[in-house]
């Protein structure tokens, strides 16, 4: 039995690997609760809206607006046209005013502009550069205490931005994390276990410090990387939201449990208030009987987080 696993497995992994050279066991992150919640200096009449843009090559967009009416909330989905300047201006202006109309903003998934120049999230961040975005965003996040939540190639814009894990949009540096290729050097898609190691993030204080949710990942590149001495800092200050864990729930190297290769097994991260969430897990997608025969919590409750903030 063990020649026939072994013929099994090794005969193409050269060629499509599934292992990769496992290095030091990650540590788990101490947990941070957040007992006293701060609430937003604006008031809002009635259900708060999200903003949610569709990218050229975003491919989430239905499921993250289903999650947030779910919740209670209002999807504002805007599709974004870029097929000149002058309607790309014209997308530019829509977003900020719809922007302005909203309380949240999500960036879907997907592959925006099919993950180019070069590298996952750009697109989205070069967009979100431009002036017309940055100050709409300004005033959402410094006017109105406003919150973001990007999930995979959000996630990926948000940390190229630096408003992942610095709460502000930076110029480019060497030394700032990035999310980069999988460490098996190909696109993984699969269920994967997380551990919430801290809830002081509106978006997950339903979510509970220390619970394990089953969520589907579908990246390719997820790798987060940064300066030991950043991993550090952004630990002790309760901005690691969660890790890759294995079946008996403790943080994990293994490709099956940490499907990137991220360092320390982060999945996600939060700006220093907490009020942008990246993620690489799509929390967003689930729902009754969506997957079979695979057990686990799988509602994290974000997007009811997310409303009970503006409650």
């Amino acid at each position: 039995m063990d020649a026939l696993e072994i013929a099994y497995d090794d005969t193409l992994e050269k060629v499509f690997p599934t292992r990769t050279s496992v290095v030091d066991e990650p540590r788990p992150i101490q947990q941070t609760t957040v007992f006293e919640r701060v609430k937003p200096r604006t008031t809002v009449a009635g259900k708060p809206r999200v903003l949610i843009p569709v990218f050229p090559g975003t491919n989430c967009e239905v499921e993250s607006a289903r999650a947030v009416e779910r919740a209670g909330a209002i999807a504002d989905v805007l599709v974004l046209q870029t097929s000149s300047a002058a309607v790309m201006g014209e997308s530019l202006r829509a977003f900020a005013n719809r922007l302005d109309r909203s309380q949240a903003l999500f960036l879907p998934g997907g592959f925006s502009n099919g993950d180019e120049p070069d590298g996952s999230g750009k697109f989205i961040a070069a967009f979100l550069r431009s002036a017309a975005a940055s100050d709409a965003l300004t005033r959402l996040l410094d006017e109105r205490d406003g919150l973001i939540l990007g999930v995979c190639n959000g996630f990926q814009a948000l940390v190229k931005l630096g408003l992942v894990p610095y709460g502000r949009i930076l110029e480019p540096a060497r030394d700032l994390p990035t999310l980069t290729f999988n460490a098996i050097g190909r696109h993984q898609s699969h269920l994967v276990r997380t551990r919430v190691t801290s809830d002081r993030s509106p978006w997950l204080s339903l979510a509970g410090a220390g619970n394990i949710y089953t969520v589907p990942v579908s990246h390719g590149e997820g790798r987060f990387l940064c300066p030991p001495e950043t991993l550090k800092q952004l630990a002790e200050n309760g901005q690691i939201a969660a890790q890759y864990v294995d079946e008996s729930g403790a943080p994990s190297m293994d490709v099956r449990f940490n499907p990137s290769g991220s360092m320390e097994a982060v999945e996600a991260v939060t700006s220093p208030d907490g009020r942008i969430l990246g993620k690489m897990g799509h929390s967003e997608r689930i729902g009754a009987g969506l997957y079979k025969n695979v057990p686990g919590e799988y509602d994290m409750r974000l997007f009811e987080s997310m409303v009970r903030y503006y409650a």
